[in-house]
């Protein structure tokens, strides 16, 4: 008897899925959270929005968030049983869906992740923009806007005159170039967050500077997802 095909045997070894808005973008989103978050997590509350909360089941892209929260690139054939390997792995998730956010890209997933071994959690809304297109819209109450196509650095500062132009100053001394910037503030003197893209891979040195700056809080490095 002939094995059973499934709409993830569809596409070539290039991606694994039916297209690449439901799967490859899913994963490449969940890849951007795991590392913003800095580990695969132990707990995922995952919200589909507008048309994702009518057809995540139906075109996988449950399976491929899940399989993206474990780390597995867009072509990993693992991702057909995500939801096995999440088991081994100890990862609990749920799923929501919320079909009528007008205000929201039609392709919208919030990933509310925490990682109990660590202590540390984090909330990413991404948009899976069609062609394996994604973009990072906000990070813990953040606005931001990056896509994972280009080395991101997250730093969270004192919202201080002067900290913009020498991140800046310190990026560009290790050879990089900006290719956007977006900082966000939740109020004036507040801690602020800077959302950088940058051409080029930034040196571990470069980042170790910055983590001993007594103004800096957090720094977060994120290489080109796959």
């Amino acid at each position: 008897m002939a094995e059973k095909s499934s709409i993830f045997d569809m596409i070539g070894p290039v991606m694994i899925g039916p297209s690449s808005s439901h799967t490859a973008g899913v994963v490449r989103i969940a890849r951007a959270a795991i590392r913003i978050l800095g580990s695969v997590p132990t707990h995922a509350v995952i919200t589909f929005y507008n048309s994702f909360a009518r057809t995540y089941e139906g075109h996988g892209s449950d399976r491929a968030i899940v399989a993206g929260l474990l780390g597995m690139a867009t072509d990993d054939v693992r991702i057909r049983e995500a939801f096995d390997h999440a088991k081994e792995a100890g990862l609990q998730y749920s799923f929501q869906g919320v079909g009528n956010a007008s205000t929201m890209h039609p392709n919208t997933i919030r990933l509310q992740l925490r990682d109990e071994r660590t202590g540390h959690a984090v909330e990413v809304i991404g948009q899976s923009r069609g062609g394996g297109v994604i973009r990072i819209v906000e990070v813990d109450g953040f606005p931001s806007d990056f896509s994972g196509s280009l080395h991101t650095l997250i730093l969270d500062a004192d919202d201080a005159k002067g900290s913009i132009a020498f991140i800046a100053s310190v990026i560009a001394h290790d050879d990089c170039n900006i290719a956007t910037m977006l900082v966000s503030r939740k109020g004036k003197n507040d801690v602020a967050r800077q959302f950088i893209e940058i051409d080029s891979g930034i040196k571990d040195i470069t980042l170790e500077y910055l983590r001993q700056l007594s103004w800096v809080h957090r720094v977060t490095y994120i290489p080109t997802i796959d």
